[in-house]
């Protein structure tokens, strides 16, 4: 109960300093006018949306890195032996280096050669595949983290070599579903902090104490994120937010080794990330036709006369759902 009332407390903390410098922030990004390009093919009540600072996924990671670091700054100046509390510092970097692939991509979106289209998506994906295989053999031969728990089976899954290219993988999906869910007014950030307070809780179940911690610290972050994102929204979290978010979540899904019920708890992420591959395999086959009305499926939903804000919480109900689901399934 002790670990419990401390990890909520840190969450309270978290969210906190994110509300309160989330207001300085807002201005510097007005200030040099760090604003989103919306897409001429999206839903016409999205023009409002012009001009909406972005880059916003800075407000809720350095308050994470900060707290982290300051409540496991012994273990990771490696002035104790235990290192416990260093278990956290490979979500930290894992958040640290997404951010900044992000950060590129959002900064050559606005002010960049390729102004509107962000960074090329071959290059993107090639640093997603470098800092992912790096986390993945990290996870596996540093930090001799469970290669797999399966629901209903009481003992762990050896996967030798194949870990490191499936927990890759992994990654790199979770941050691209993340980055396909942000899309509408606290969609991203919702459905990011159930899963992500999902994974606490189940951390704490395995007694993983630092990852309970560092999960519900990240989510209260999330909340006072949240407070400035909700519709309608006074900025977005960018690449910069989601492709980071998406790589904390397979991160901390692998380090419990309860990575297969991330299938239930993402499922949302999942379905937007499915909904893009089918409409554009859809699209080659059919040399033109479209599968859904547009892609991401939060689009899709929106066009066939759904509201922004009834796809957000719609979505957000499932999601919850689905990771209440997802933690009894790791408990089976």
């Amino acid at each position: 109960m002790r670990q419990i009332a401390l990890s909520l407390s840190f969450a309270g903390l978290a969210f906190i300093m994110t509300a309160i410098w989330g207001g300085p922030l807002l201005r510097i990004l007005r200030h040099y006018k760090i604003g989103k390009i919306i897409r001429v093919e999206e839903p016409g009540h999205h023009g409002v949306k012009m001009g909406t600072p972005t880059m916003g996924g800075v407000m809720f990671i350095l308050p994470v890195l900060l707290l982290n670091g300051l409540l496991n700054a012994v273990d990771l100046m490696g002035v104790t032996t235990s290192g416990v509390g260093s278990s956290v510092l490979v979500p930290m970097v894992v958040m640290l280096g997404f951010a900044l692939l992000g950060a590129a991509d959002d900064w050559e979106g606005i002010r960049g050669k390729r102004k509107g289209d962000g960074m090329r998506a071959r290059t993107k994906f090639a640093f997603q595949v470098i800092l992912a295989l790096i986390t993945a053999y990290v996870l596996k031969y540093k930090m001799d983290v469970p290669d797999l728990y399966f629901p209903g089976l009481f003992f762990e899954i050896e996967l030798g070599w194949l870990y490191v290219p499936l927990a890759a993988f992994i990654i790199i999906a979770e941050s691209n579903a993340i980055n396909f869910t942000d899309g509408l007014d606290g969609l991203a950030g919702l459905i990011t902090a159930t899963a992500i307070a999902a994974y606490g809780g189940i951390a704490l179940i395995q007694e993983q104490v630092y990852i309970a911690r560092f999960c519900f610290i990240l989510v209260g972050a999330l909340f006072g994120f949240l407070w400035f994102n909700v519709h309608p929204a006074e900025l977005f979290m960018g690449d910069t937010g989601s492709l980071s978010l998406g790589a904390v979540l397979a991160v901390v899904a692998l380090i419990t080794g309860q990575w297969p019920v991330l299938i239930v708890i993402g499922i949302i992420p999942l379905a937007e990330m499915i909904s893009v591959v089918i409409q554009i395999g859809y699209f080659k086959w059919t040399k033109g036709k479209r599968f859904f009305k547009m892609a991401p499926i939060h689009l899709h939903f929106e066009l066939l006369g759904w509201s922004e804000t009834q796809v957000v919480q719609r979505f957000w109900l499932i999601g919850l759902m689905a990771a209440l689901v997802g933690i009894g399934l790791s408990q089976v």
